[in-house]
């Protein structure tokens, strides 16, 4: 069984290369995310299936990217600070964190923050 580590790797790799089809792998069926979002709590996804198809989403959009500024491993939990990229300046662009958590090989939560 994966470990924290691989796992993180395999979900940051998807970005990276913009191919989420390692997803459905490392993501628990009762996978639970939350972001940022337009609801004053941000917005909730539950389960596999929706936390597959926003992940996907965003890694397959080939118009952005994730530059990873810092990874660290601390038993079961991730925490992944990143810069999101969609344009050429500065302003095009936004810093945030992942707080990950895996659980027998899957992420089974995943909290993430921008800065705003």
């Amino acid at each position: 069984m994966p470990g924290t580590k691989e796992v993180i790797d395999r979900f940051e790799h998807a970005f990276q290369t913009h191919d989420p089809s390692d997803f459905v792998n490392i993501i628990s069926e009762d996978c639970v995310l939350e972001n940022t979002g337009p609801a004053p709590d941000g917005a909730r996804y539950e389960g596999r299936d929706a936390c597959v198809k926003f992940w996907t989403s965003v890694a397959a959009n080939k118009d952005m990217h994730f530059d990873e500024e810092n990874i660290d491993i601390l038993g079961d939990r991730a925490i992944i600070r990143w810069r999101l990229v969609w344009g050429d300046s500065k302003a095009d662009s936004v810093r945030g964190v992942n707080i990950m958590r895996v659980h027998d090989g899957k992420i089974v939560e995943a909290l993430g923050y921008v800065k705003a």
